[in-house]
């Protein structure tokens, strides 16, 4: 359960597809009227096809797959805010999963997300977050080791390290939810941050054939392992603002990423949305991730 030096996705998609949803862009209450700043990438775009070649939604290939990293906790925090206590810039994140091969919605899947706060830290993960073999940018998170970090094998063992036990009870910005009969879910959260080595980028999971339980979702199989990423245009917006500002990391561009692999909406660049320079006042990031429910990717086969 890593995140390894380079970049690992499946390579062989052309006969699959993604869906954009159509309008890439929501506009919250909240945001309000006026200039809006869109942030995405020039590929966003290319090569779509609408099914059928009629009108509606533009298909693409199957959305990437990547490793699942040492941070992930099995789904059991079943709400649509994530945020707790965490300061950070209000962020609405709309997302929707479809089937690959047809582009119809897939309903009653378990989408996990999880990411770090403002300042690179991750809940569960306090005590490793000082940018150790174990914690956010040390080898088991695929990032580059800060030059005082200690080198050998990872934690767990396996190329790129392994999965961490908790160290701590917190849930911060984790949560899952099921989608709707359009394949949608909503979440409440807060901006990600960054830690050394890793660009900006949120985890998710897409379970489906199982259960909700009084304990969480369980049962079936998980059938697509990603990391959504946001454009440098829109890091930058949020670098000015306060707590990210105070932040002493070195940060690694969109580009310098080893896991985003450049294919934009694909590779998981999310569309973005907020007013120019009261980015403060909240962000709505919206992407579609297409997947094959029949196959498994939990990112440890990577």
């Amino acid at each position: 359960m890593t995140e390894t030096e380079g970049p690992a996705h499946k390579k062989d998609m052309s006969r699959r597809r993604v869906v954009l949803a159509g309008g890439a862009v929501i506009v919250a209450a909240g945001i309000g009227a006026g200039a809006v700043a869109s942030a995405s990438a020039d590929e966003d775009m290319a090569g779509a096809k609408k099914p059928g070649g009629g009108q509606g939604e533009e298909c693409y290939r199957l959305t990437s797959e990547s490793t699942e990293g040492p941070y992930y906790i099995d789904a059991d925090k079943i709400r649509k805010d994530i945020t707790e206590d965490k300061e950070g810039i209000p962020l609405t994140l709309r997302l929707k999963v479809i089937d690959s091969d047809t582009c119809k919605p897939v309903a009653h899947a378990a989408v996990d997300i999880w990411h770090c706060d403002a300042l690179g830290v991750y809940s569960g993960y306090e005590a490793m977050s000082s940018g150790g073999p174990g914690g956010p940018g040390g080898p088991g998170d695929g990032g580059t080791p800060p030059t005082d970090a200690p080198t050998g094998p990872p934690p767990s063992g396996g190329p790129g390290g392994g999965h961490s036990e908790p160290t701590d009870d917190e849930r911060y910005l984790r949560g899952t939810q099921l989608t709707d009969k359009h394949g949608y879910v909503e979440f409440k959260t807060i901006f990600p941050g960054w830690y050394q080595g890793r660009c900006v980028h949120i985890h998710t999971k897409v379970h489906v054939g199982g259960k909700m339980t009084d304990a969480g979702y369980e049962g079936g199989h998980t059938c697509h392992t990603g990391q959504f990423f946001f454009a440098e245009s829109a890091v930058l917006d949020s670098a000015k603002i306060e707590p990210y500002s105070t932040s002493t990391t070195t940060r690694t561009t969109l580009t310098e990423d080893t896991i985003y692999d450049r294919s934009g909406v694909t590779g998981g660049l999310m569309k973005l949305s907020y007013r120019k320079h009261h980015m403060a006042r909240g962000v709505i990031g919206s992407i579609t991730m297409g997947v094959d429910p029949d196959e498994t990717h939990d990112g440890t086969d990577l």
